[in-house]
């Protein structure tokens, strides 16, 4: 290894920034972050952008640690074998390690006229897009929202609260992880705020048309603006650069999050799959995995083993608007009985999200800090192994292409 160790972060989101800035820890490692952006995203605020409530974006200055250098560029392949990334920019830039954190974004719809008249908001641009739409959109234009998860869900009660008609399509049930208590809690809430929820059978969106949605059982909703909020999807650039990735092509890794193909390749965040067994895409998994990244690499310069990962999913928190929110406790990632909703949940929820970028701010300025990565939470998944498959781990050496 060289004297000193270069590291190229792919991916400037929740884990890619965490991972970025706890690799500074060492003084002999060099980090480079590229990431298409010129600023972080607030993901989690996506669905307040979309109804004029926040830019959803942060100076990467408040997050970014000093140490840490920015390439505004895409990453079109990485070149295991030669230990490089290729820039759409032009050029090639060198590592010794690479953390690979791409994250997600939306997925095919696969539905017939989806891709076409109905609009994604999993992305900044995404979201952007839709934004003007709904401005020009007539106050008594129907606004359908597809997808009932918590995107789907505050995305809905953002737009009612902003004084639109909407519908909210559930495809099955609403809010799949919520317990049955916070279930009824969600659905008194958006009934409150004037959302028409549509659940239970029959309720899968069928087709999108310019002016309306499909459903399963026959029903065709009239639609001014259809969102669609049913799925996320990873980008396709360890398939592209023949890397071993799961069926929805987030990288396969070990434990420690190497990559299978190659010690020098860890991945985290969204698009990692570890054994296998990938985590809930959630900005809750993702800072621990950047976290667990970072820890894997610099244990590899330091020649010591990588731990393995462990996880805890504790709770899920939704707003539904500004002034209503729930935050449903769970316990080895199932929803138990215990919630706090009404404006106690509306607190907790922007707590967590002011949290979010102190976590990142607190890890830039004394690179290590964060913790949360360690927390117990390793139970279910070693259980989760024993029931299933594994990844094969990971073989020193370069990936064979």
């Amino acid at each position: 290894m060289a004297e000193n160790t270069e590291v190229i972060v792919i991916g400037g989101g929740y884990a890619g920034v965490m991972a970025a800035n706890r690799l500074t820890q060492r003084d002999d490692v060099t980090v480079t972050l590229i990431n298409p952006r010129p600023s972080f995203v607030h993901r989690v605020r996506l669905h307040q952008l979309v109804g004029g409530t926040d830019d959803a974006v942060v100076d990467y200055r408040a997050v970014l640690g000093e140490r840490v250098r920015l390439v505004v560029d895409t990453v079109t392949r990485i070149g295991a074998a030669e230990g490089n990334v290729a820039l759409a920019a032009g050029g090639t830039v060198d590592y010794d390690y690479l953390v690979y954190a791409v994250g997600s974004g939306s997925a095919e719809p696969g539905v017939p006229g989806a891709a076409e008249f109905a609009y994604p908001v999993a992305t900044l641009e995404e979201a952007g897009r839709l934004r003007p739409v709904l401005d020009a959109a007539p106050a008594s234009a129907a606004v359908t929202v597809v997808g009932a998860g918590p995107t789907g869900i505050e995305t809905a009660a953002e737009l009612a609260e902003a004084g639109h008609a909407v519908t909210l399509v559930c495809g099955g049930v609403l809010g799949p992880y919520l317990h049955a208590r916070g279930r009824r809690s969600v659905a008194g809430h958006l009934a409150g705020l004037g959302v028409t929820v549509l659940d239970g059978p029959g309720t899968k969106v069928t087709a999108v048309t310019r002016d309306a949605v499909e459903l399963g059982d026959g029903r065709r909703l009239p639609s001014g603006v259809t969102i669609w909020t049913a799925g996320f999807g990873v980008p396709d650039l360890a398939v592209r650069s023949g890397l071993s990735t799961d069926a929805l092509g987030r990288l396969l890794t070990d434990e420690t999050l190497t990559s299978v193909d190659d010690v020098r390749i860890v991945a985290a965040g969204d698009s990692a799959a570890p054994s296998g067994l990938p985590l809930r895409m959630s900005c809750q998994a993702a800072m621990p995995l950047g976290a667990r990244a970072a820890d894997t690499v610099l244990s590899r310069i330091a020649g010591e083993r990588p731990s393995p990962l462990k996880q805890a999913f504790t709770a899920q928190c939704v707003s539904l608007g500004r002034r209503v929110g729930i935050f449903q406790f769970a316990r080895n990632d199932v929803a138990v009985w215990l919630h706090i909703d009404g404006r106690p949940g509306a607190r907790l929820k922007e707590t967590v999200c002011k949290g979010i970028i102190k976590h990142m701010a607190d890890e830039a300025g004394k690179p290590g800090s964060y913790s949360l990565h360690r927390v117990a939470g390793r139970a279910k998944r070693r259980q989760q192994l024993q029931d299933g498959r594994g990844a094969e781990p990971a073989t020193a050496g370069r990936t064979a292409q």
